[in-house]
C-alpha cells in the first residue's frame, strides 16, 4: 500500500530530490497506524542513500588536499570537522575496500553506524582479510552489538594475533576526558587498559564496602566511590586551589536570570554563577576570573594589542568569549585563536578581529 503519493516522476538530480525532500517533509501524515508503522519503514530506508552519499564523497575528495575535503563535507554535511573526518575515512573504506557493506547499505539492510561500525572492526585487518569478512558479514537483521561480534571474530580466525594487536593499539589511545552532565554536573571518563581499569574499580568499590560499615555515614555507594575518586585524585578532601574563568552579566549579580558561563564547563544558572563569585566557604583557596559580558549582547569588553600574536591575556579573553570552536557546526574546544581579517592582509591582533578555532579547523582555513 502506497502511503503517500509524490505528485511528480521520481527524482533524478540534486535538485529534484532536494524538491523531493521539501514534499516528504510537508506531506501530511497517514490517519490510520498501519499507514504510519509503514511510513516509519519507508524513512528508515530512505536512509540507504548514505551509500550514495558515500560514493559521492570519495569521487568529490579525488586530487584535493584532505583537510579541504573534510572542511568542505563538513560544510555540506552540517557537522563538525572532527566527526568529519571520521565520516570521509569511512567512506573511503566502504567504496575502495567493503563493496558488500556499501551495497547491503544501498539496499537498506543495515544503516551508517552499522556500516561504520564494520570498518572500525576491521581496521587492523590486511587489505585482503577486510575484503574477506566484509564478503561473510551478516548485516541484514542483525543490530549494533552484533555487528561489532561478527566482524571481530571474524577478524580474529583470519588474524589470530589481532587482538593482542588491537590491545597495544588501544594502550596508546588511553585518555581522561570531562564533558558537562545535565544539573550542573560533569562526567569524568578515563580510558584504560582492561586490567588497570578493573583494578581501579575495584578500589573504589572496597572504598565504599568499608564505608558502609559505619551506620552513620549516610551516602551512597556511588556517593563514597566518587568521593574516594575524587580524595585521592587530589590528594585531599579539603578545597583544592583552582582557578575559574567565570562569565557573568551585571544583571545577574545583583539578582537577574541571565545565565553565566564557566569556560571548560558550559552554561550555569544564574544562583550557582553568583555562588561562584562570591563563593560562603571564603576559606577555600579559590581564584574567580570574573569576565563582565554587556547584559543585552552578552559580549565581553574588547582588548586590542599591537603585535601579531595574540597575547596570553588577550587569548584567554577570545577563548571566555567565543567558548567554543566559531566554525558552523563544530562546537569542539578552541585550540587556536585565529584573525579573522589575516595579519598579512592588514589585520589587527584585536579582539574584535580574532576568533576561537580547534585546531583542525584552523588548518582547513589555512589550507585555502
Amino acid at each position: 500500500m502506497a502511503v503517500l503519493e509524490f505528485p511528480h516522476a521520481l527524482p533524478s538530480t540534486a535538485a529534484e530530490v532536494r524538491e523531493f525532500t521539501d514534499w516528504l517533509v510537508g506531506a501530511a501524515l497517514p490517519a490510520d497506524d498501519a499507514g504510519r508503522l509503514e511510513l516509519i519503514e519507508t524513512l528508515e530506508v530512505l536512509k540507504a542513500a548514505a551509500a550514495v552519499q558515500a560514493e559521492a564523497t570519495v569521487a568529490y575528495a579525488v586530487g584535493k588536499e584532505s583537510r579541504r575535503v573534510v572542511a568542505d563535507v563538513a560544510a555540506a554535511r552540517h557537522e563538525s570537522p572532527q566527526k568529519t573526518r571520521t565520516l570521509v575515512g569511512v567512506a573511503r573504506v566502504l567504496v575502495e575496500e567493503m563493496p558488500c557493506t556499501l551495497a547491503a547499505l544501498r539496499a537498506g539492510e543495515t544503516n551508517e553506524w552499522r556500516a561504520t561500525i564494520a570498518v572500525r572492526e576491521t581496521a587492523l585487518l590486511s587489505r585482503e582479510n577486510r575484503a574477506l569478512v566484509d564478503a561473510r558479514l551478516r548485516l541484514s537483521g542483525v543490530g549494533d552489538a552484533g555487528v561489532a561480534r561478527q566482524a571481530r571474530k571474524l577478524g580474529f580466525a583470519l588474524e589470530p594475533g589481532l587482538a593482542y594487536k588491537r590491545a597495544k593499539a588501544a594502550q596508546v589511545q588511553r585518555r581522561v576526558t570531562l564533558r558537562p552532565a545535565p544539573d550542573c554536573m560533569t562526567i569524568l571518563t578515563a580510558v584504560l587498559p582492561v586490567a588497570e581499569g578493573v583494578a581501579v574499580y575495584a578500589a573504589l568499590t572496597r572504598a565504599a564496602d568499608a564505608a558502609a560499615v559505619d551506620p552513620g555515614d549516610g551516602r551512597s555507594k556511588g556517593q563514597v566511590m566518587a568521593d574516594t575518586l575524587r580524595e585521592r585524585v587530589l590528594g585531599s578532601s579539603e578545597p583544592v586551589p583552582v582557578e575559574v574563568q567565570l562569565v557573568i552579566p551585571a544583571r545577574t549579580l545583583g539578582g537577574g536570570d541571565e545565565p553565566g558561563h564557566v569556560n571548560g564547563f558550559g552554561p550555569i544558572p544564574a544562583p550557582l554563577a553568583r555562588q561562584l563569585a562570591d563563593p560562603p566557604d571564603r576559606d577555600a583557596q579559590r581564584w574567580i576570573r570574573r569576565l563582565w559580558a554587556e547584559p543585552e549582547t552578552g559580549q565581553l569588553v574588547a582588548m586590542e594589542s599591537r603585535g601579531r600574536f595574540f597575547p596570553a591575556g588577550l587569548r584567554r579573553f577570545v577563548v571566555a568569549r567565543d567558548q567554543y570552536c566559531t566554525t558552523p557546526w563544530c562546537n569542539a574546544p578552541i585550540r587556536q585563536i585565529d584573525h579573522i581579517t589575516p595579519a598579512a592582509a592588514g589585520g589587527k591582533t584585536c579582539a574584535d578581529n580574532a576568533q576561537g578555532l580547534c585546531q583542525a579547523c584552523n588548518l582547513a582555513k589555512s589550507a585555502g
